[in-house]
């Protein structure tokens, strides 16, 4: 399985490329994009202009792309929003086949109607099915890749036996008969208790983000309604019964702002299920972290990398997951669980 990391700015490239990643996704919102529409018409879903989570001028996509022919380590752009308005497309087409000019060639698209506009363009370039696209299934699965994807990207929500029964289907069906398809998971980071599809949040600089405020997520007994009696009071403290990772597998949202508290996957990790993934078919496993301390990212990458080179090495799930967790979290993990082990 290879390392698909988030890059939040050129400058982050080489130092992630050197602590093991093998490619990389950002976003693209350039400044008269943002201007013209603001937050409300999202082109990425990541409006945000206070720190490092986007590329924003064909300078430095130009300068990417230089490190990108020295380094042979692919960046896939990201075009996120669910829709776009009608007079967008052409924009959105345009901007694509100016990067493929620079040497993008794979894009991470959520839109369906965006895909379709790219074929009946002729603008050849491949595509990732965006994670942000919501439900998936078998049937969700073969019709999308029936549009030439080169890769599917599970949301956060699938479960290993969910992608398993997915990808299989797809196989079976010889729905990527143009090309081998890619799949690729979650595996550290921004766990979020929303569906990407179904968040209504405005990822922006003038307000908080939804996933950022606390909560608990389990079985509502009668000790714990008790604390569920105001809207804004204990409701979104964890339980007691809850302490660590909850019964669906999420705790409360960990502060990142504290850099020198590094965690790994302290906002979210899916290594103990690294065994079931790779048998399930997952090609590449997926590291969020656009916009987050440069620091932790790089050794989020190390991490990562690590916890691979043992799989390789590994003789049956349970030796993986008990030498990776002597490795890496010697001192405990976070508890908060992409995939729970059942």
């Amino acid at each position: 399985m290879k390392i698909v990391a988030g890059l939040g700015s050129v400058d982050e490239y080489i130092r992630y490329c050197e602590a093991g990643a093998d490619e990389f996704f950002c976003g693209y919102v350039p400044y008269k994009w943002t201007k013209k529409y603001g937050t409300m018409m999202a082109l990425n879903r990541r409006e945000v202009l206070c720190c490092n989570v986007q590329i924003g001028g064909e300078e430095e996509l130009e300068i990417l792309a230089s490190m990108i022919h020295v380094y042979q380590k692919p960046v896939h752009l990201t075009f996120n929003s669910l829709y776009y308005l009608p007079e967008q497309y052409p924009l959105i087409g345009q901007m694509i086949s100016n990067c493929l000019e620079m040497g993008f060639r794979s894009y991470i698209i959520a839109d369906p109607a965006l895909i379709l506009y790219l074929h009946e363009q002729g603008i050849n370039c491949e595509i990732h099915l965006s994670g942000e696209l919501g439900e998936m299934n078998s049937s969700v699965a073969e019709t999308f890749a029936e549009m030439k994807l080169k890769r599917i990207i599970f949301h956060r929500k699938n479960s290993t036996a969910d992608m398993q029964a997915v990808i299989e289907a797809v196989e079976r069906n010889q729905c990527s008969k143009a090309g081998q398809m890619e799949y690729e998971a979650f595996v550290l980071n921004e766990l979020c208790q929303f569906s990407g599809s179904f968040c209504n949040s405005l990822h922006c600089d003038e307000l908080g983000h939804l996933c950022r405020v606390p909560y608990w997520m389990g079985e509502v007994g009668d000790k714990q309604h008790e604390r569920c009696t105001g809207a804004y009071g204990e409701s979104s403290q964890q339980s007691p019964e809850s302490e660590g990772c909850s019964e669906s597998g999420e705790s409360d949202s960990i502060d990142e702002d504290a850099e020198a508290d590094y965690i790994c996957g302290q906002s979210g990790c899916g290594l103990c299920e690294l065994y079931a993934l790779q048998k399930a078919g997952i090609t590449h496993v997926k590291l969020v972290g656009r916009g987050n301390y440069v620091d932790s990212m790089e050794q989020d990458i190390r991490n990562l990398r690590k916890a691979l080179e043992i799989l390789e090495q590994a003789e049956s799930e349970e030796l993986f997951r008990k030498k990776m967790k002597q490795e890496l979290f010697s001192g405990g993990c976070s508890g908060n669980c992409y995939y729970l082990q059942e």
